[in-house]
């Protein structure tokens, strides 16, 4: 029988999460059941609660979260890869169709009828999805994910999506010892991107409006920063780097950025969907044969690649662990950028 669980729930378009229940569904023969220690807040959270982007498909309540970490609690009669008390991840999915060409390409990110953490519906029972502001989840043993022993689990909950975020175009355009990356922007997935750049072998930049950002940049792995309202600093820097990575979650100009590429490089958005303005001039892109692309997360197995590479150099997110009574206020210096890094909820204080 469906099991009822604590959680912060929004209640209506608009609202954020309150202490609320929502029912888990039983165990299947291929589910695991984790008990949730702690879930990072992700910008998209707040984008689906105050509906950003029109209001849920599927009605509410809306549970959020994706980043989330804890311990196996349950495991059905199938599952072979855990066992109780293992540390393991959700992110973004927590299940896909697994015939289409996409997911035997272990791409399920892409697959027409991928099942998202929250805010979807079970493709089998079509039941709602709930996200991991909640005590307990229950996933596909296929979706989850093994968390190393090296990793903090509040430090690894971000990567479950700010890390794999970041790392999937890093990987996908070959960043290797010797790339010249850029990074546009000192948030959630900013920070990342340059600690897994660096941990590659790359030479890394930040680009910031502010020059407040400059130490950080430094202490998180850049190894030049570069005011980008600056028309002679981006001019001192045109045509150096093999990939951009702009994390910027708003509209924004892009074409300084692409003067900065080398030819054949590239401009990779992984913060803002919607519409670009000013224009973009395609004139370099053409002359130069440059890339303007974008990249959201990757699939399973890159991002059990993602946390691997992570434990194996210690990589963490920058954190400020929150009590879940203080979700509101974390909410609203998130929107005025009043955070560093990531937010993580202490899930046990629900």
């Amino acid at each position: 029988m469906p099991t009822k669980v604590k959680c912060l729930a929004s209640l209506e378009a608009g609202k954020y999460p309150v202490p609320s229940t929502v029912a888990r569904r039983d165990l299947r023969s291929d589910d695991i059941e984790i008990k949730i220690l702690y879930c990072g807040i992700c910008h998209s959270d707040i984008h689906h609660v105050r509906s950003n982007w029109g209001p849920d498909g599927y009605g509410y309540p809306v549970v959020p979260g994706h980043e989330i970490v804890g311990k196996v609690f349950r495991v059905g009669l199938e599952v072979s890869k855990f066992k109780v008390g293992d540390s393991v991840g959700v992110g973004c999915m927590v299940d896909s169709c697994q015939t289409c060409a996409t997911c035997k390409n272990d791409r399920e990110q892409y697959c027409n009828s991928t099942t998202f953490t929250y805010g979807s519906l079970d493709r089998r029972d079509g039941s709602r999805t709930y996200g991991g502001y909640t005590e307990t989840i229950v996933v596909t043993e296929k979706f989850v994910l093994s968390i190393p022993e090296t990793l903090d689990l509040a430090g690894a909950a971000p990567l479950l999506c700010a890390g794999i975020t970041t790392y999937s175009p890093l990987r996908r355009w070959d960043t290797h010892p010797g790339s010249k990356v850029g990074v546009v922007g000192l948030g959630g997935l900013g920070h990342m991107a340059l600690k897994l750049a660096k941990a590659m072998g790359a030479d890394v930049t930040l680009f910031s409006r502010s020059q407040g950002k400059a130490e950080d940049a430094k202490r998180l792995g850049a190894d030049q920063f570069v005011i980008s309202s600056d028309p002679e600093q981006m001019k001192a820097v045109a045509g150096q780097f093999d990939l951009i990575i702009d994390t910027v979650p708003y509209n924004h100009d892009v074409n300084p950025y692409v003067k900065a590429l080398v030819p054949e490089g590239s401009l990779v958005l992984v913060g803002y969907f919607g519409p670009l303005e000013p224009t973009v001039n395609s004139a370099p892109l053409v002359l130069r044969s440059q890339n303007l692309a974008g990249s959201l997360i990757g699939g399973i197995k890159e991002t059990q690649e993602m946390l691997d590479f992570c434990g194996q150099h210690k990589i963490m997110s920058d954190i400020e662990v929150i009590n879940a009574r203080d979700l509101h206020s974390a909410y609203e210096r998130l929107v005025k950028g009043d955070v560093m890094q990531r937010f993580v909820i202490d899930i046990t204080t629900l």
